[in-house]
């Protein structure tokens, strides 16, 4: 029994964590690119095109094409081979695609306790995914000696929260090692606040707390006690009002933001209100189809019924 009270905390915070700081990064790539210039004359200087492509791959990313995805942080990682961004997107991009082959990110998943508390389908063995491995490692190794030299060093802080929240949802979901898992999921979340203390503007992050919060909080109150003497916390209610702040002021987490809104309606019996936010996705990216399933699973459920039936253990 507290195997599974701790997946089940692990998994809630922890694949969410990972989503929310490659869509926050994504950002940061933008704020980083330097703008076009319009000298006089009419003439016009290219911006550099490298960032570029780390923010074309992430929206590759974010409409389920791996192989675009992964072409262009590739072609990254050969530009800057010294910066772990490109390392640490590919580790994603490898994961991402086994995630969503199993299903992972559709609430058939996350709104179905038995799921949610066995993981994905397969043994360890079978999931064994060494191309992630690989590349988030070298990620790790880099993001690390730039924190030597700079202790607050922004884009090494994200990279390396990125790099521990995506190996604790491999373990805890592909090979099942929990409790490996949970630690590398407090290290990431520590990691994650360091970084919003150094910029605390970056509103996109609070995702990560939020779905961290919502979900953990919806546990009964006797495995949530259990969970806060190991350091997991949540409360559903904060929790969502820090998602819907990231849905609201979000940039490229917007979508993200949405999408565990509308899981979270779900669960709270408020299936209007998910079903706007699935439709508003949907149409935003029409060429992602979990959006358009999602919606149709709510389009075919009654709104009496829609939240109980899919999810074991409302809240």
């Amino acid at each position: 029994m507290r195997r599974n009270f701790r997946n089940q905390a692990l998994i809630a915070a922890g694949v969410f964590t990972t989503l929310v700081l490659l869509a926050y990064h994504s950002a940061i790539a933008q704020s980083l690119t330097p703008a076009t210039a319009e000298p006089e004359g009419g003439a016009t200087f290219s911006a550099d095109p490298v960032p570029v492509l780390l923010d074309a791959g992430f929206r590759n990313l974010y409409e389920l094409n791996f192989e675009g995805a992964r072409s262009k942080f590739l072609a990254y990682e050969r530009a800057r081979p010294q910066d772990p961004m490109g390392a640490v997107a590919e580790a994603a991009s490898h994961l991402y695609e086994q995630f969503n082959a199993k299903g992972v990110f559709t609430s058939a998943f996350f709104l179905n306790d038995e799921r949610f508390l066995k993981g994905v389908e397969g043994s360890p063995a079978e999931n064994h995914n060494e191309p992630f491995l690989l590349a988030n490692s070298r990620a790790r190794e880099i993001a690390k000696a730039q924190l030597k030299l700079n202790p607050n060093d922004r884009q090494a802080l994200l990279v390396l929260t990125m790099a521990d929240g995506m190996e604790s949802d491999y373990d805890a979901l592909i090979i099942k090692k929990q409790m490996a898992g949970l630690s590398l999921m407090k290290q990431a979340e520590a990691e994650a606040t360091k970084l919003l203390a150094n910029d605390p503007e970056a509103q996109d992050a609070y995702l990560a707390l939020g779905a961290s919060n919502y979900v953990i909080g919806c546990l009964p109150g006797y495995k949530r006690a259990f969970l806060w003497f190991g350091g997991v916390h949540g409360d559903r209610e904060h929790g969502i009002e820090l998602m819907q702040r990231a849905a609201e002021h979000g940039h490229y987490l917007s979508p993200f933001a949405k999408i565990m809104l509308a899981l979270a309606y779900e669960r709270e019996h408020e299936v209007g209100r998910a079903r706007a936010l699935l439709a508003d996705l949907a149409k935003e990216f029409p060429s992602n189809p979990l959006y358009a399933h999602e919606l149709a699973l709510i389009d075919h459920s009654s709104s009496d019924s829609s939240c109980g039936a899919r999810s074991s253990t409302p809240c």
